[in-house]
């Protein structure tokens, strides 16, 4: 009965099922990547055409309004100022310099063959576009909430812990509203100088112990 052509057509089929489900979730998330990694590379590109003009004051508002009426005429909503204004926050917290470091940290063979300046050539010069959709594998929801979090190591650690967790939007949101870095790395802390303080209390009581052989010896 084990063998029977229904029970095999529905494992058959359950298996089939199964691959069209991994591969859309796989495509939800490479196409995911690749608009983060698009939106980086749009703020790059804001911040390096500023530069040009940066002697006038008002020249990037009025760069990224000029934009956002170009780029909604041209693919629809999604380009306010406010939006190309987080891209633009994107890149400036999330710079080259971030992605040779992550790229000098996951490939360190490549890091040996030539240092960091043969993984800015990688990152940089050769389909740096590609490239940059593997560092960006958080959608960009994510990032846009991370964009507030002040500080520099607890956005880091919230990317890291969102990526390894499978976090959501939402569980990233509800983690960082409860402070999750400040409680762990408070509870790190605590952790570290409670064995400080149990290693100073050791060794005085074993100070008092020589104290005390000594005075008995004499």
């Amino acid at each position: 009965m084990s063998n029977s052509p229904l029970r095999t057509y529905d494992c058959f089929v359950g298996d089939i099922l199964a691959l069209l489900e991994t591969a859309r979730r796989q495509a939800a998330r490479s196409a995911n990547a690749v608009l983060t990694a698009t939106y980086w590379e749009i703020g790059r590109r804001i911040v390096e055409y500023e530069q040009v003009g940066k002697e006038r004051a008002e020249y990037g508002k009025a760069l990224i309004e000029r934009l956002s009426s170009d780029l909604t005429s041209a693919f629809g909503r999604g380009f306010s100022p406010v939006n190309l204004s987080q891209m633009k926050k994107f890149y400036l917290l999330w710079p080259p310099s971030h992605i040779l470091q992550t790229a000098s940290e996951e490939s360190p063979q490549l890091a040996a063959q030539g240092g960091t300046g043969a993984i800015f050539q990688t990152v940089s010069e050769k389909s740096s576009f590609a490239r940059n959709v593997v560092f960006f594998p958080l959608p960009w929801s994510a990032y846009v909430r991370l964009l507030a979090v002040k500080n520099e190591q607890a956005r880091h650690f919230y990317e890291t812990e969102a990526l390894r967790g499978g976090w959501s939007v939402r569980q990233l949101d509800r983690q960082i509203n409860s402070q999750f870095y400040e409680r762990t790395a408070l509870s790190r802390n605590k952790a570290a100088m409670l064995k400080k303080g149990e290693r100073a209390f050791l060794i005085h009581h074993l100070l008092l112990c020589a104290h005390s052989s000594f005075a008995v010896a004499r």
